[in-house]
């Protein structure tokens, strides 16, 4: 049976209390300055690529990381932190399978606060992408969001896909999970999943989230049961 668990938790504390994840792959979108009100943005960074790659010392070799990240413009700079993946990355010996860019607004718009696109980024040690297996590298539409700060339906998809079919990983490990769109993606290709989330409101929606398919696209619902 396949097994979703929800834990109410600081997920950087709850990753510093674990060792190497056997068996697992994990996806993760680490939070923006925004949530850090009290930080520089040197402090941030230093924040976000500390947390990256806490992340990846968790990652068994046979497994993958998949970042989902969404670059910031403050005060007139670009922050890239598809770039900030990739230095923890590099720094643990970690290499980059693919990375895909996932639209958020349509090729063309003119967006200010944030850019019109995600970054979508898949790290193994040992794991090699199949150039065979090839899959499109811009993703015209995000999806479906369950909220604000959560992922697209096609990027949980994506990278649910990817660890079922191309790694040997059976758990997908989910900090800071959000509303559980990336758990509810798992269960559509029998992994299992962890989801960490400080929030217990959160928390409580990640238990409880479904993907229901139908003819014409995925929709997000709650499980009442």
């Amino acid at each position: 049976m396949i097994k979703r668990t929800v834990y109410c938790s600081d997920a950087i504390q709850w990753l510093e209390s674990q060792t190497i994840l056997e068996d697992c792959s994990f996806v993760a979108s680490l939070p923006d300055i925004s949530e850090f009100p009290t930080y520089s943005l040197v402090e941030w960074k230093n924040w976000f690529t500390q947390t990256a790659s806490l992340i990846l010392s968790r990652c068994p070799d046979e497994g993958v990381a998949i970042f989902y990240q969404s670059d910031i413009k403050v005060d007139g700079l670009w922050v890239d932190k598809g770039f900030l993946c990739q230095k923890a990355a590099e720094a643990l010996g970690y290499n980059l399978l693919w990375h895909k860019i996932i639209c958020r607004s349509p090729a063309g718009t003119a967006t200010f606060g944030r850019p019109s696109y995600s970054h979508m980024l898949c790290f193994s040690k040992k794991l090699k992408a199949d150039v065979s297996k090839s899959t499109p590298d811009v993703i015209p539409d995000l999806g479906d969001k369950t909220w604000e700060r959560g992922m697209g339906l096609e990027a949980c998809l994506i990278a649910a896909k990817f660890i079922a079919q191309e790694t040997k990983t059976k758990t997908l490990i989910n900090p800071f999970c959000g509303e559980g769109s990336m758990l509810a993606a798992a269960e559509q290709f029998n992994l299992k999943s962890i989801g960490i989330e400080r929030s217990p409101k959160r928390a409580e929606k990640a238990r409880r989230l479904i993907l229901l398919m139908n003819e014409k696209k995925w929709e997000l619902a709650k499980n009442d049961d």
